[in-house]
């Protein structure tokens, strides 16, 4: 199975300033794998690969494992009225724009559901207009509403969650939702061929879970027609009641801090995931030409596919790197590092400057407290989709 860097090649036959701009966040990256500062005076501004822009908590579909609106998501609280009056305004963004532009990071819009910020548009221009690599990671509801801006603001890539052929997928994500993205895509194409332009690139990423790992063929079938760049098929972030518990008391211990979030990945769609099973469905997909690039995350060796999902106390990738090169800045303005668990807060971009922050006293205790700990990650790190990202692949693994 193809590794993450594979994308470069093929962004760079049809995009090469994307592809260069794609290539210097890895080599970043890279760098900060092999060289990591551990001197806490360091200004890490010089490794920022790869920016996440959480601009909304609000969505519009409930898919049922999502950490979110799922099951047991995190927003299901009750509190969303008062969420949404925290929204960062659009000139605080462009600020914080300003500021990360010379470091020429990679930056990642979305939610919730992106396309229910207001100022979607007009931050996705402004960050283009200033050379950055724009993705953008939807539902794909709004996608043949919003097709001209998009296509005529060139977007570097769209990123379209989509699980499954139409019944399976509506069946998770919601009724309806599967035909609106194949709408989407239909128009997205038909503007790009209107202005004879390559942008954005088209991306689908793919949840494995229980209710759809035997079907994912299905769905390929399908893409043939959508007019895509890359596929890729997510292993899914999952854990336990054990690893919470653990992650609870680690972070209290080390930094004082009460945690949350992780609970709501606890959703059981990894169990009885048969992983020969899956296997063969992934070696088929990678062995067919769908037209596009197929990539899986985490890569695997066939027989630990089973492990990934029935023993999630196993570790599968460590020595997580995103302290170093990543930050995601939440559509409050929280910053922190880890995207889908904003517990351990480490400023906000109201009130700071991005470089105040990202080079601050609580950075630099989360930096420590990672680099000091097992495998240098937490323990509720096991699943987690950055590390399986950008993790050091365990041998064997």
């Amino acid at each position: 199975m193809k590794e993450n860097i594979a994308v470069i090649p093929v962004i760079f036959r049809k995009f090469k300033g994307l592809s260069a701009k794609m290539a210097y966040g890895f080599a970043k990256m890279g760098k900060t794998r092999l060289f990591p500062k551990y001197d806490y005076h360091y200004n890490h501004m010089k490794n920022l690969a790869l920016v996440y822009f959480n601009i909304t908590p609000l969505c519009n579909l409930r898919c049922r494992m999502c950490g979110q609106w799922g099951d047991k998501g995190k927003m299901k609280n009750g509190r969303i009225a008062e969420e949404v009056k925290t929204l960062v305004s659009l000139e605080r963004y462009k600020k914080i724009v300003d500021e990360i532009t010379p470091c020429h990071p990679v930056t990642y819009i979305w939610g919730g559901e992106p396309f229910l910020y207001p100022d979607l548009i007009p931050l996705a221009k402004y960050m283009v207009d200033k050379g950055l690599y724009v993705s953008v990671n939807t539902n794909g509801t709004f996608l043949e509403e919003y097709a001209e801006r998009i296509v005529r603001d060139r977007w570097s890539t769209i990123f379209v969650s989509l699980d499954a052929f139409e019944e399976t997928n509506d069946a998770m994500r919601g009724k309806g939702s599967y035909q609106r993205v194949v709408r989407g895509f239909e128009a997205i194409n038909r503007e790009k061929k209107n202005r004879n332009s390559p942008y954005p690139i088209m991306s689908i990423v793919t949840t494995v879970t229980n209710m759809n790992y035997l079907a994912l063929d299905q769905l390929a079938e399908a893409s043939r027609s959508f007019g895509l760049d890359i596929h890729i098929f997510n292993l899914g972030t999952y854990t336990n009641d054990n690893i919470v518990a653990r992650q609870k008391q680690y972070m209290r211990e080390k930094l004082d801090t009460d945690i949350d979030c992780l609970a709501a990945y606890n959703t059981g769609y990894n169990l009885n995931i048969d992983g020969e099973k899956l296997h063969a469905v992934l070696e088929k997909l990678h062995r067919s030409d769908y037209g596009h690039l197929i990539i899986t995350v985490p890569t695997l060796n066939p027989e630990k596919t089973h492990t990934y999902y029935a023993d999630l106390e196993t570790p599968v990738r460590n020595h997580c790197i995103v302290p170093w090169c990543q930050t995601n800045i939440n559509y409050n303005g929280d910053v922190h590092f880890c995207a889908d668990y904003p517990d351990y807060i480490l400023g906000n971009i109201k009130t700071q400057s991005f470089t105040e922050i990202y080079n601050g006293e609580r950075a630099n205790r989360f930096r420590k407290a990672i680099h000091e700990s097992e495998g240098g990650m937490f323990p509720g790190c096991l699943r987690c989709y950055q590390n399986m990202l950008f993790g050091r692949k365990i041998k064997g693994y």
